[in-house]
C-alpha cells in the first residue's frame, strides 16, 4: 500500500523522536513472522518498554539521520523491523533473545548503542546488561561491603576478648 508523503513525514518524525529518546536499537528482519506473532511481539515489547516498529528502510535511514544511532542507516535492508529500548539499553535485546526461541525465522541484523554499531553476536552481551533495579542493587551492596566488614571487624575483638576469658576460666576451674 503506497503511503501519501503526509503519512512518511509523520512516520520519520516518530521514528526519530524514539531515537532522540532511545539508549539502545535492534534492527530484525521480521521475515517469516504471522500477523499473530507480531501482535504478541508487540505486546511484549510495551510490557518492557520497548519502542518497536516496522520501517521501510528509506524511511528508517531518513528518521536516524543525525540521532546517535544513524550508523543503523548501513544495516538497513530487506523486511526491518526497528526497537529501541528507551528504558534501560538492555531491553530490546532482552526482549529479542528472549522470543528467539519461539520465532525461528527473527534474525538479528545489527545492534546500536549509544552511537557505536555492534555485530548481531553481541546480542547475548547486550541482553545481559543488568536492569536499573539490578544497577542499583548491586551498587549498593559495593558501598555496603567496607562498612559491614568494618562492623564485624569491630564486633569480633570484644568477641574474641570473651572467648579468650571463657577460655581461660574452664581451664583454672
Amino acid at each position: 500500500m503506497a503511503l501519501r508523503l503526509e503519512q512518511k513525514q509523520t512516520i520519520v518524525t516518530e521514528v526519530n523522536d524514539a531515537a532522540k529518546q532511545g539508549l539502545a536499537a535492534v534492527l530484525v528482519d521480521y521475515r517469516g513472522m504471522s500477523a499473530v506473532e507480531l501482535a504478541d511481539l508487540r505486546r511484549r515489547a510495551r510490557a518492557s518498554g520497548v519502542y518497536l516498529r516496522v520501517v521501510r528502510n528509506s524511511l528508517l535511514k531518513r528518521a536516524v539521520a543525525d540521532t546517535r544511532f544513524e550508523c543503523l542507516a548501513q544495516a538497513a535492508a530487506g523486511p526491518t523491523m526497528l526497537a529501541f529500548s528507551t528504558e534501560e539499553p538492555g531491553a530490546a535485546a532482552r526482549l529479542f533473545k528472549g522470543v528467539a526461541t519461539e520465532f525461528d525465522t527473527l534474525a538479528v541484523k545489527a545492534l546500536s548503542v549509544d552511537g557505536r554499531m555492534l555485530p548481531a553476536e553481541q546480542l547475548d552481551r547486550l541482553a545481559s546488561l543488568p536492569t536499573r533495579e539490578e544497577a542499583i542493587a548491586q551498587l549498593m551492596a559495593v558501598i555496603q561491603a567496607p562498612m559491614a566488614k568494618l562492623a564485624r571487624t569491630l564486633q569480633e575483638v570484644p568477641a574474641k576478648l570473651a572467648r579468650v576469658l571463657a577460655a581461660v576460666g574452664e581451664s583454672k576451674g
